[in-house]
């Protein structure tokens, strides 16, 4: 759906990475029960979860409050420096990711990547796809607050802005998997979609919520941002004759 023949209502995908393109989650859960095991600690499932779309630094706090004798730094390193060599043996595509893409690619809709995960891994992962999908990566080394803090998906918008000023978040969708991501979206203004993985979504009216990427495509996406104009167009008349 088109606002025009010429001015899609759509016009960026900001994409969280981890369990939403790539399901690397188990990559990095197993990095996780080998150092607080290394450690003398216990890992377990429910802690694992907590990690998940959470700020690595964030992640690293709460190791340390397992048993973690390292440096917050050391320990981004080294479970970084894991996962990093397990997608380079086999980058986990989450299903219908890489046909979205794809479909995005090909109707001239921009794309980036909003993550918490760093550039070097992010960086593999992009490097790994057949085509320069991403316009460009917004990682959590190059924000100063982690999600569920809207700051990426902030910074997101405004490099979208600066190379077309008509970009606003009403023209944005952000695609995520986790409540800390879901979380920061919202928080920034951008249309959002759940797609839960690893941990489900609570009921919120603020976001659409998917089963999954599979048969997904620039329509689908298109038609919630439609959406969005129409509740706000309805909400100026409503003002409109208030006034009146």
């Amino acid at each position: 759906m088109q606002s025009s023949a010429t001015q899609p209502f759509l016009k960026a995908a900001l994409w969280d990475m981890d369990g939403t393109l790539v399901d690397t989650e188990p990559y990095w859960i197993a990095a996780e029960y080998a150092l607080v095991e290394a450690h003398g600690g216990r890992w377990s499932h429910e802690q694992a979860m907590q990690l998940v779309g959470q700020s690595l630094l964030h992640s690293a706090g709460i190791l340390q409050q397992a048993g973690v004798r390292m440096e917050a730094r050391d320990i981004i390193d080294l479970l970084s420096a894991e996962v990093i060599r397990q997608v380079r043996t086999e980058v986990p595509w989450r299903p219908g990711a890489r046909e979205l893409l794809d479909d995005l690619h090909g109707a001239g809709v921009r794309c980036a990547l909003v993550t918490m995960s760093e550039g070097p891994l992010a960086q593999v992962v992009v490097d790994s796809l057949p085509k320069p999908y991403f316009e460009f990566l917004v990682t959590g080394d190059t924000v100063t607050q982690g999600k569920p803090h809207p700051e990426a998906y902030l910074t997101a918008v405004e490099r979208l802005r600066a190379s077309d000023s008509a970009v606003t978040v009403d023209h944005c969708v952000a695609l995520e998997d986790s409540v800390p991501g879901v979380a920061a979206a919202i928080a920034s203004g951008v249309v959002t979609v759940g797609i839960p993985h690893q941990m489900p979504l609570p009921d919120d009216a603020r976001r659409a919520t998917w089963d999954s990427l599979r048969g997904r495509g620039v329509a689908d996406l298109e038609e919630l941002v439609a959406a969005r104009a129409a509740l706000r167009d309805a909400d100026a008349g409503l003002l409109v004759e208030g006034v009146n």
